[in-house]
C-alpha cells in the first residue's frame, strides 16, 4: 500500500466490508437453517455455499488490515436485518443486498482505494463486486423458480438430480421421494444447477 494507510478512508472501508461479509455469512447460515426446517435442503445448500464464499471475502478484507493488528478501527455502517418468513422473501432480500454490494458499495470503496493509492485494496473491492453479482443472479434465479413453481416441476420434460445419492430423474416434476436412497423431494435440484454435472448430460 502506498498512501498513509493509517489516516485513510480505505482502512475504514475494509473494516466495513469485513463486517458486512461476516454478517452476510451469518445471515445466510441462519437462512439455510430456515430452509432445512422447511425441507428445502438444496436451497439450504445454496445458502451455505454462498455463506462460505462470504467468509472467504471477509478473510481477504481482514488480511488487508494486518498492519492494524492490536488496534481498533472505529466505523459507522448500516447493515440489513433479514428475518423474513418465506424462502422466497429471504432469497429476494439476499438478492437485494448482493446487488447493492456489486452496484454501489464495492465500486465506491474500490474507487476510493484507487484514489488513495491502495491498488491491492482497490482490485480486491472490484473483483469481489463481480463475485457479488454472481451471488445476486443465483439468488434471483432460485427465487424466480420458487415463485413461478418451476423449482420442482416444469411444463415440459425436465431433469432433476438427488443431491444425496446422485440419482437423475427425467420427467415433468421431481419425484416426491428418491427411488434409490429414499430421501425426500427437498434433496432434488434442477439438474442444470448441479455442480460437477457430466458434460454429456
Amino acid at each position: 500500500m502506498t498512501g498513509n494507510f493509517f489516516e485513510s478512508e480505505t482502512k475504514e472501508n475494509l473494516m466495513r466490508a469485513f463486517a458486512g461479509e461476516s454478517q452476510a455469512r451469518n445471515r445466510y447460515t441462519i437462512a439455510a437453517e430456515k430452509a432445512r426446517e422447511k425441507g428445502m435442503y438444496t436451497i439450504a445448500d445454496v445458502f451455505l455455499y454462498t455463506a462460505d464464499q462470504e467468509r472467504a471475502h471477509a478473510e481477504r478484507f481482514y488480511e488487508l488490515l494486518k498492519e492494524f493488528t492490536g488496534s481498533t478501527i472505529q466505523i459507522d455502517g448500516a447493515y440489513p436485518v433479514d428475518q423474513q418468513d418465506t424462502l422466497e422473501e429471504l432469497l429476494r432480500a439476499a438478492e437485494h443486498n448482493e446487488k447493492e454490494e456489486f452496484e454501489d458499495v464495492y465500486p465506491s470503496f474500490g474507487n476510493t482505494a484507487k484514489e488513495e493509492g491502495f491498488l491491492e485494496a482497490a482490485s480486491t473491492f472490484f473483483q469481489i463486486a463481480e463475485i457479488e453479482h454472481t451471488h445476486q443472479e443465483r439468488f434471483q434465479k432460485i427465487a424466480e423458480m420458487l415463485e413461478n413453481g418451476t423449482y420442482y416441476s416444469r411444463e415440459e420434460q425436465g431433469r432433476w438430480i438427488c443431491t444425496n445419492c446422485g440419482y437423475i430423474h427425467d420427467g415433468k416434476q421431481a419425484p416426491s421421494v428418491c427411488p434409490v436412497c429414499r430421501h425426500e423431494k427437498g434433496y432434488f435440484l434442477p439438474y442444470e444447477y448441479a455442480p460437477y454435472k457430466g458434460a454429456g448430460k
